[in-house]
């Protein structure tokens, strides 16, 4: 099996529609990262998501709709689904909600609750609007690997293992989407960060919404994967996560060790030109923003101008791209975003879950 790329004409969107409908999987475009898509009302095929990925049965999948309807079918919905659907929908906001019988227990890990997301992109939108069902859909990557954010990277994880890929061209935002616990809509609860910050849903919900333990949100590492002064301290081993029988998680993401390259990586604080001179020659720096001035071979940054649109949308090329060990290159050294805007909350979440330990 090899999988063929599909341009996102009307003849393609019936086939690979007809393709769902008869529980395969096709790999879509979305605005945050591509995902691998089955027809999440089958067990069947949401198993295949299972295989393909490699993925471990604890960590539960995201269920994409077309229409605000078909949330009602899978889940049971509160006053906060309205206001939070209106502001932010079609977009990347993922609502935890408890689920109805009809949802498989193998899209949520066992759970009494569901992750539902109404997805912006034009092209997947008309593949979810043909084939008239809900899709779950996980990145389409290796599990544990770094996400994929472009046809070419689906074709590198997956292209023996799936027959389908939707070409929407490259994500537009590069980050999975922010999600949102809200089975109780007065403690609603962030626990995957993402584009749309606590703040924002706050001020439509009215009430206060917790932010994820600081840990993984880049103000600090999870303790084994410590952030490093430039140039002071080890890195976290890598490797790919296990597929362990540890209990489920609520939502997909939140994993210690995620998003990973299988270059060693460091985290620091902060990582200018001057410190990226001072690795070893086989290390590679890989800076917020452009330098100013000329930078050696083993120099590479997420940005021109240091914005976190800019670097949020290339981190998980970049990543991808520098990911050759070799005897050239050892090891990856990435400055961690500043602020706390929910940009720099996503970047600094995914590139903590990339540096841990296992």
């Amino acid at each position: 099996m090899h999988a063929r790329v599909f341009r996102g004409t009307p003849a393609n969107l019936v086939r690979l529609a007809r393709a769902l409908q008869r529980g395969e999987l096709v790999a879509v475009p979305t605005e945050t990262v591509y995902g691998l898509a089955a027809n999440a009302l089958s067990p069947r095929a949401c198993e295949a998501i299972f295989q393909a990925k490699g993925r471990p049965s604890n960590d539960p999948l995201i269920v994409h709709i077309h229409r605000l309807a078909q949330l009602d079918a899978l889940a049971h919905r509160n006053a906060a689904v309205g206001p939070l659907a209106r502001a932010f929908w079609p977009g990347p906001l993922t609502l935890v909600l408890p689920k109805k019988a009809v949802v498989p227990g193998i899209v949520t890990s066992g759970l009494p609750s569901v992750a539902i997301r109404m997805p912006a992109h034009r092209v997947f939108r008309a593949l979810l609007k043909l084939c008239g069902l809900p899709l779950a859909a996980p990145s389409a990557n290796p599990f544990g690997y770094v996400s994929p954010t472009s046809p070419a990277h689906v074709l590198d994880g997956l292209g023996t293992k799936i027959r389908h890929i939707l070409d929407g061209g490259p994500a537009s935002i590069g980050l999975e989407s922010t999600i949102l616990d809200i089975r109780d809509p007065r403690r609603p609860a962030i626990l995957r960060p993402g584009a749309i910050s606590a703040a924002d849903i706050g001020r439509v919900l009215g009430v206060r919404v917790r932010s994820p333990a600081r840990k993984n949100t880049g103000a600090g590492v999870a303790a084994d994967g410590p952030v490093c002064n430039p140039l002071g301290c080890k890195p976290g081993a890598t490797g790919a996560m296990p597929a362990s029988a540890s209990p489920a998680a609520i939502a997909p993401g939140m994993l210690t060790k995620h998003y990973s390259p299988r270059l060693p990586l460091t985290l620091h604080k902060s990582l200018t030109l001057a410190q990226a001179l001072a690795l070893p020659r086989d290390e590679a720096a890989l800076l917020l923003r452009r330098p100013r001035r000329a930078a050696p071979d083993n120099v590479f940054w997420l940005s021109e101008a240091g914005g976190l649109d800019e670097a949020a949308r290339n981190l998980f090329a970049k990543l991808r791209a520098l990911d050759v060990p070799s005897p050239r290159r050892k090891r990856l050294h990435v400055a961690l975003a500043p602020g706390r805007s929910a940009l720099a909350l996503a970047i600094n979440d995914r590139l903590t879950r990339a540096a841990a330990k296992r």
